[in-house]
């Protein structure tokens, strides 16, 4: 099974504190198409420990938590159908 995990968009977070690192992920993803992909490059530790369970708890779908050795890939979906 191949899905399409090409990203619309990147940011690098590495070294950004949780929760400014949930916050700006939450904004992008805010100003994104709905359906759209966002990749997001994030420190070991609390960053992805916290933000991936975050954004779920906002009804983001996390797509692929990738481990890139210094720092973690995560692919994280907007909704295709917007609450607001």
């Amino acid at each position: 099974m191949t899905t399409n995990l090409q990203p619309d968009a990147q940011m690098d977070l590495r070294g950004t504190p949780c929760p400014l690192n949930f916050v700006r992920t939450k904004l992008r993803l805010e100003r994104m198409t709905p359906g759209a992909l966002l990749e997001v490059w994030l420190d070991p530790g609390e960053p992805i420990e916290q933000v991936p369970d975050s954004l779920r708890m906002e009804g983001y779908g996390i797509e692929q938590i990738e481990d890139r050795s210094e720092f973690f890939a995560l692919k994280v979906r907007r909704p295709a159908t917007s609450t607001e």
